[in-house]
């Protein structure tokens, strides 16, 4: 017999880049999404509820779904979620994120429980083959594991035309945290050993901590501040290669890098260093829609970077190559993924 009670997914909150994989989920398989963290209106189609994270927990145990797919986000919502839905009887379906485990005390003291989850997960859904590899390995199996694509908003995925720009120069463009994390120090450093300040433009797109660094860095470079995310279409084609030069530090590993696909959509080529997870995933390849190279490597990043603003014919290569690569990675092949693993953790029910 059909179980016709919802399924829902417990995560922290609704980004907007979510809101069409969710609305597009919630369509095809009737889901409720329990966003613990999320302030504010529901997005159009996405059946929401906002609890805290002990309600989240509630909820997977109340008995009302069908089955539960959780992320990894949570002290509380992540175990609680995966303890209710055992309680009630449910499939669970963890929605892995990462590719490396961060090494803080509190994070130490965690690793068993998420490890335990791991393994016990009914199916799991990942943001791609390097985390369905990370996963594989904990589990013991790459069995029930499925890649549920990373995707940009509808609004990145249509060519824009280029935004009109002061001059000739080539434009290399950061968009994202201004944190040590996302290598803005290996970037400005590589930038001044490139010498590249009289004939291209660094820009960074974004808001943190290093603002007054980069605002200081010199000849070349500069900040346009926190932009609409309507703007970044036409400036991502407007640009020369989107850069980002992520690094590992004990806390954090570039689980994806979305901005690498909303640049690629728009025919951009990329410069990412091997710690960003859209080239650990596949997407972003050395040679075929961009540079790669080693995270923390300031010599390796300034020798992609004079390449590039030297070459307009490998730029414009690399950026076709970008464009056809990024294709598939669209929100409906995100839901594809999720309805796959949840199909896995629970064979008895027919997809929808």
């Amino acid at each position: 017999m059909t179980d016709r009670r919802p399924a829902c997914l417990v995560t922290n909150v609704v980004s907007p880049y979510r809101e069409e994989p969710f609305r597009l989920l919630c369509e095809a398989e009737d889901v409720d999404i329990v966003a613990w963290g999320h302030t504010g209106p529901a997005p159009p189609g996405v059946r929401l509820r906002t609890p805290t994270q002990l309600g989240a927990a509630r909820l997977a145990a109340s008995g009302r779904y069908r089955a539960v797919i959780c992320g990894m986000s949570g002290r509380v919502a992540l175990p609680g979620s995966f303890l209710g839905a055992r309680r009630a009887r449910v499939p669970f379906v963890l929605w892995a994120t990462i590719w490396a485990h961060p090494q803080t005390l509190a994070h130490a003291l965690s690793w068993l429980p998420t490890r335990a989850i791991y393994r016990r997960a009914d199916a799991v859904a990942t943001y791609g083959p390097h985390v369905s590899a990370y996963v594989a390995a904990r589990r013991g199996t790459g069995d029930d594991v499925f890649v549920a694509t990373q995707a940009a908003a509808p609004l990145h995925l249509t060519p824009a035309e280029p935004a009109a720009h002061t001059d000739d120069r080539p434009l290399f463009l950061f968009v994202g945290r201004f944190e040590r994390e996302k290598g803005i120090d290996d970037l400005l450093h590589a930038w001044r050993r490139s010498g590249l300040a009289a004939e291209a433009e660094l820009a960074f797109v974004g808001e943190g901590s290093l603002r007054g660094r980069i605002e200081s860095a010199g000849a070349g470079v500069s900040v346009r501040g926190p932009l609409a995310a309507a703007d970044l279409p036409s400036l991502y084609a407007a640009a020369a290669a989107l850069v980002l030069p992520s690094v590992r530090t004990r806390t954090f590993l570039e689980p994806w890098g979305l901005v690498t696909n909303e640049a690629m959509h728009q025919g951009t080529a990329v410069v990412a260093s091997d710690a960003v997870g859209a080239v650990a995933g596949g997407l972003v390849r050395d040679g075929r829609n961009g540079l790669v190279f080693p995270a923390g490597d300031v010599d390796a990043l300034a020798t992609r970077l004079t390449t590039l603003a030297r070459n307009a014919e490998l730029r414009s290569a690399l950026g076709q190559a970008a464009r056809a690569d990024a294709a598939p990675y669209t929100p409906d092949a995100w839901v594809d993924g999720m309805r796959q693993a949840l199909a896995a953790a629970r064979p008895d029910q027919p997809v929808a």
